[in-house]
């Protein structure tokens, strides 16, 4: 699949790899098994065994080494075999598989498939929202059955929520002001809409008097390859956006395959909340599985069917204006992954 190599990809949440455990995951159609050495740090190397091609996550961790199973070959944190336990013990020279350079940051474990001396940290975005002396944020995961491009598409083009999410929006959503913004390659899609009447479970969730007419906003923040922020609040009709409240989260996309995709997402909650500040934010994000699960991911898993192998673009989708931010997203990323085959392959 087309996809940028060198920019950082998230692989999974922190507590998902634990210590003395492997574990696996196809990323950018990749396989990769991870684990954490004996300092904790992770460490990310292809999960193919070079020997039969049996799966290294089905072996075990051996000190700082991933032996497989079938044959007890180990191979270390920079994929290069360390024991084989045949013959005279010779190691083979083609016994090696991928290293992937890994980053711990946000809760959040990175990692980066394309030139291993360009992976620098400082190259990962800052998300103000999984700062964690500023928000609490939860830990939420979902696998879509769709290309990652059209679950940014979903985030990036809230219009969809008075449809598909009764529980989070009325018709006052289609009245909204709608802005984008590009800034650098991050590209902003605002919407605005005012003297709206929240339903019952949102006027809870922001701390308003049941009936108050409010002035809410939804802006979100895409940057590449599929990471977006999302500000989501309201204020009392006519008041300052300063008086309001905010319910942030994040949604970040990283592709499996050219039709299916990994959804990380998380619900963030102010430290100013106190102590119980984890807490709200776990039971947030644990409550919106079920409205993505079960509203839009059947929705976007049956656009990929419909779709099929063909390009998205070649079908010549009708535009609206809520489609403004995400086909600027769209637009950035494939730039930028044009630009980048350029620089691999000068002569194409």
């Amino acid at each position: 699949m087309r996809a940028l190599k060198n920019i950082w990809y998230m692989a999974a949440w922190d507590k998902e790899i634990p210590p003395g455990r492997l574990f696996h995951r196809t990323l950018v159609e990749r396989p990769v098994v991870f684990f954490r050495d004996h300092e904790g740090s992770v460490r990310a190397i292809g999960d193919r065994c070079p020997h039969r091609f049996a799966p290294l996550h089905m072996g075990e961790l051996v000190g700082d080494a991933v032996q497989c199973r079938y044959h007890g070959l180990r191979f270390g944190s920079d994929g290069q075999c360390v024991h084989n336990p045949h013959g005279n013990g010779a190691i083979p020279k083609a016994a090696k598989v991928p290293s992937y350079p890994v980053y711990e940051r946000y809760g959040a474990v990175w990692i980066w498939f394309g030139d291993p001396a360009l992976a620098d940290p400082a190259k990962l975005p800052v998300f103000p929202l999984l700062d964690p002396e500023k928000y609490a944020a939860g830990q939420g995961y979902l696998k879509a059955k769709a290309h990652y491009e059209l679950e940014s598409d979903n985030i990036m083009d809230l219009s969809h929520i008075e449809f598909l999410h009764p529980l989070f929006a009325t018709e006052a959503v289609r009245r909204g002001k709608i802005e984008t913004v590009q800034e650098g390659d991050a590209v902003w899609s605002k919407r605005f809409i005012t003297n709206d009447h929240l339903p019952s479970f949102l006027e809870e969730i922001f701390g308003l008097e049941p009936g108050t007419a409010v002035d809410r906003w939804l802006d979100c923040k895409w940057q590449a390859p599929a990471l977006i922020e999302l500000y989501s609040g309201a204020t009392q009709t006519g008041r300052p956006r300063e008086e309001g409240s905010d319910v942030p989260s994040i949604h970040f996309f990283t592709p499996e395959t050219a039709k299916t995709t990994h959804y990380f997402y998380a619900m963030c909650c102010p430290r100013s909340a106190g102590p119980m500040a984890q807490e709200i934010a776990q039971q947030q994000t644990d409550a919106v599985r079920g409205p993505f699960e079960t509203e839009d991911l059947p929705v976007v898993e049956a656009q990929q069917e419909m779709i099929g192998d063909a390009d998205f673009m070649s079908l010549n989708p009708v535009l609206l204006p809520t489609d403004a931010g995400a086909g600027r997203a769209r637009r950035v990323l494939a730039r930028m992954i044009a630009e980048e085959e350029k620089q691999l392959n000068p002569a194409k």
